[in-house]
């Protein structure tokens, strides 16, 4: 019978594209043994998407053994608010975890830019992990991270949440089926408001050095999504990028917002105070380690870019048009897709185009949700044959949960691991690396002005039909 410890390396060798036969049905029900968890990073990611979501659906089947955070206060809250119970042990130092637990499965949601360092102890102490996006902020790390995976012979999963919404779901079948023949082009563009943009320059994701820029952590949700949606590999990037909107516009007056001598005239003031769950996880602790949660949007250590565009070629000649702006009036997205019999639209929360039935400062708050509550509503994907009339698929979506993305995902991983996905959602190593080499490359083609050739960058070769 299969053991818990090898209930990710059997989902792990799915997510790789190997054939596992006759995998075990309901492994994680097995001998009544519950799954063995360690989280490493107790911000509000993992708190709550990969902490106290796990702990309320899932609690019959995993526990948490330990929680781990440099900060002692922020670590001490995380248990308390996740409600992991006495059992499970708080550190600040991975290394004393390691040598104290024995964990089946190590879930790291710290600052993007440490991921491989704790990926990476993880695989060397025989763990499988599984990560929150992105995998890693740069080539050196990226490979780094493959060849511990091939070192270590454990696996790495990314938590990729995008790809199991319904709606993108749907996307993904009409190109698999080939309904506008074959595919030639795609143009994306990202919108982010005044909101939820302006949040990643408040926060540590300003500065490169720990977010590579949102080219690498936003970014990497969009070109996933690309990659699997064009079921190729990129070959070359060509990028522009600048930073004119946020950044070094003033001196600031205070060392965040709540100290700022602006704050009654500032569009941008955010009173943290009035955010129990955000005041009591950072500003109550922020004396341990010095991060401000509430940090000044115009502050001159912002380094990263607030506008962005990227032209792909792909391994199979695709061509990709993507576009990311961070201060839009409202927030949503749309896609385009040119075939060689016709074209695909698709687009969430463009204005103009539908009926949006929440205010932009609530937009995030709302795709956060886990309650599972939200409303299921129609949204449509326009077909274009050639020579033809167009057709209106509507797809039914609910807005919490990243378009109900996030329980689909925990469920295939946690609850029913050995089911058929016919759309290859589950996402290993490949598909992390993939997706943060184009946002390497376009940084990387933005500071040097000509473009990047993708199999420059790692030892992973782009393939014409992506490898799953």
């Amino acid at each position: 019978m299969q053991n818990r410890r090898n209930f990710l390396a059997t989902i792990s060798t799915i997510a790789a594209g190997a054939v596992v036969s006759n995998p075990l049905k309901a492994a994680v029900l097995s001998e009544g043994e519950k799954l063995k968890i360690a989280l490493i990073g107790t911000g509000i990611r993992g708190n709550s998407f990969w902490g106290k979501r796990l702990v309320d659906k899932y609690a019959d089947i995993l526990e948490f053994v330990a929680l781990v955070d440099i900060n002692p206060g922020r670590v001490k809250y995380a248990a308390n608010y996740i409600g992991v119970g006495e059992d499970c042990k708080t550190y600040t130092e991975f290394d004393d975890m390691i040598s104290e637990q024995t964990p089946d499965l190590i879930i790291v949601t710290t600052p993007d830019a440490t991921h491989h360092q704790y990926i990476i102890k993880s695989l060397e102490n025989g763990v499988d992990v599984l990560t929150e996006k992105p995998l890693t902020t740069d080539e050196d790390k990226c490979q780094e991270i493959l060849d511990a995976e091939r070192r270590y012979k454990r696996k790495v999963i990314v938590g990729f949440n995008y790809r199991w919404s319904p709606y993108n779901t749907k996307i993904k079948e009409l190109l698999m089926n080939n309904t506008i023949g074959k595919l030639v082009s795609v143009d994306f563009s990202w919108m982010l408001n005044t909101s939820h943009g302006a949040s990643y320059f408040r926060r540590w994701h300003g500065q490169r050095e720990w977010s590579g820029t949102l080219l690498i952590h936003k970014a990497t949700h969009h070109f996933d999504l690309l990659n699997w949606w064009i079921d190729s590999d990129p070959d070359e990037v060509y990028a522009k990028g600048d930073l004119e909107f946020y950044g070094n516009r003033r001196e600031k007056s205070g060392v965040n917002c709540r100290s700022c001598n602006d704050k009654d005239s500032c569009p941008f003031y955010w009173d943290i105070t009035q955010s129990p769950t955000e005041y009591n996880l950072y500003a109550k602790h922020e004396q341990y380690d010095g991060y401000i949660r509430d940090n000044c949007l115009f502050r001159p250590e912002i380094n990263i870019y607030d506008k962005m565009n990227v032209n792909v070629k792909y391994a199979n000649n695709v061509y990709l048009n993507y576009m990311l702006t961070t201060y839009s009036p409202w927030e949503g997205w749309r896609v385009a897709f040119n075939g060689t019999e016709g074209r695909i639209e698709a687009f969430l929360d463009v204005p103009y185009l539908e009926e949006v039935q929440i205010s932009q400062e609530d937009m995030h708050r709302a795709e956060m949700d886990q309650s599972g509550n939200q409303q299921q509503i129609l949204k449509p994907i326009i077909l274009h044959k050639l020579w033809g009339e167009q057709e209106i698929i509507n797809v039914g979506y609910s807005r919490g949960g990243h378009g109900g993305g996030d329980e689909r995902l925990h469920d295939h991983i946690f609850r029913t691991p050995e089911a058929d996905d016919e759309f290859q959602h589950l996402a290993g190593t490949r598909d992390g690396a993939m997706s943060i080499l184009i946002g390497t490359a376009a940084r990387n083609s933005i500071e040097s002005g000509v473009p990047v050739k993708i199999g420059s960058l790692t030892t992973l070769q782009p393939r014409s039909k992506r490898l799953t």
